[in-house]
Order: C-alpha cells, then structure tokens, then sequence
C-alpha cells in the first residue's frame, strides 16, 4: 500500500472559470508542497473547451448559436482537441505529483502516458460498478464501451492532461446522464468515425439504489476507484480546509 492520502474535494456545479481556479490554487499549492496528491470532483454548465492539439473546424456550431444556447468557450492548455462539458457529466481534475510514490513507477517520475493509463483503469472500474463493459482502444485516449454484435465501441469518458513540474492538471469528463444532443455542437475530441454514450444509456437496469447511474452514485464509485487503482486512502475534505483560505 502506498503511504498517504488523495484528498478528495466535492465541488458540486461550478461555472468553468471558477472551477479552472480552484484547479490553479491546488496545482499551486501541490507543486509547492503544502498538500498531497488531490483531486477535484465537478460539474459545469455547457462549455466546450479547446485543447493545445485542437482544431476550430471541430466545433460544429457558430459563434451565435453557442450564445444562444449559452455554451461558453475556452482554450485550455492540456492535450487532446475540443471536449464538451455540461449538466450530467462528472468532471475530474487530478492533481499529482508524478515523482511520488505512485503505481508502476520504474524511475524517479511516473510518466504522462502511464498516468493516462491509471485514469483510463479508474473509470473502467466505474462503468463496471454500473454494470457496462468499458475498455481501453490503442492510440485513441480515454474510456470506450466494448463492441457488441453491429454496435460499435462509444466513447464514453474523454481525457486530457497537463503537467507542469511534474504535477498533473485537467483529466477526465465522463458522460453520466448528459444531454447527448450537445455533443452535435462538434467532432468530439476530433473523432468522427465513432459516437459517444453515457453510463445512463448503457447501464444495466437494476433495483440496487447504489447501482443507479447517478451522479451522486458515480461520484462516490470514482473516489472509491481511485482508491483502489493508486492504492491510497481517500481523505474527503473542503478547498478551503485544505488550502487554509477562505472559499472561493
């Protein structure tokens, strides 16, 4: 068992901008080392973010149809092209050190793609908890459903990242029960050969309230996922706790 916690921080929906500074102010305070490894947990309103590798003919969409429907835009410095994000869909930004004391560390920092991969094994384990067979696709990021008969593979979770000083930003939006006519505003992470799921679509029916794709259910299977793929306990707290600053 690694030594130390996850702190793990619940924001609930928070405008994009707040949320990129609540992001800023733990990456900060990571990369000086007055906390451990943390991540956040949110929603956002619409906005469709552009990633360094992206391509504005992937937004579908004018600029007055975006207002209209009151979809914000930003550019952001992770990798991947452009992602949506909105109402139903839980957002993950990881933010760890890759020089600690992490699974499948061979040298003195775990590398980006390695990283990836442990996401990727935190949200495949989540669609499990929900009964839907997820799995990894080669040189293609981020979490699919598994192909059945003349159903082809859906994505179903979107990943990009940052590191800056060896701390890790950005990370994973998995579709829960969003509104899946959003991402018709454009060319999901530049994939056009392929559509996109929620775990709400693909979930097996079942009784057991705790099995239910919620966001409220699939919140709790991701701290408890990640738990178990990076081998730490999870600590629950607030941002302002763990900065020791007012909220924001």
């Amino acid at each position: 068992m690694s030594q130390g916690y996850i702190h793990l921080l619940e924001l609930g929906r928070v405008p994009y901008a707040k949320g990129l500074e609540a992001q800023r102010q733990v990456v900060e305070a990571r990369k000086s080392g007055r906390i451990g490894d943390t991540l956040l947990l949110l929603e956002h309103p619409p906005v469709l973010t552009l990633g360094r590798n992206s391509h504005r003919e992937n937004i579908l969409a004018n600029d007055d149809l975006l207002a209209a429907r009151g979809v914000e835009l930003h550019e952001i410095n992770r990798g991947g092209d452009v992602t949506y994000h909105g109402p139903g869909q839980l957002v993950g930004y990881p933010i760890f050190d890759l020089r600690g004391d992490l699974p499948g560390k061979k040298g003195p920092h775990l590398g980006p793609v390695d990283f990836m991969r442990l996401l990727e094994e935190v949200i495949i384990r989540v669609c499990y908890d929900f009964g839907v067979p997820a799995q990894r696709i080669a040189k293609r990021t981020g979490v699919w459903t598994i192909a059945s008969g003349s159903v082809e593979e859906k994505k179903i979770c979107a990943m990009g990242i940052h590191v800056s000083q060896g701390v890790t930003s950005h990370g994973f939006a998995l579709n829960v029960t969003t509104d899946l006519r959003d991402f018709n505003l454009i060319v999901p992470c530049g994939i056009t050969d392929r559509t996109v799921t929620s775990l709400e679509l693909e979930a097996q029916a079942t009784d057991d309230p705790s099995r239910q794709p919620t966001m409220e259910n699939a919140t709790h299977s991701t701290g408890r996922a990640f738990g178990r793929v990076f081998e730490r306990q999870i600590l629950a707290g607030s941002l302002d706790a763990l900065l020791g600053v007012a909220a924001l």
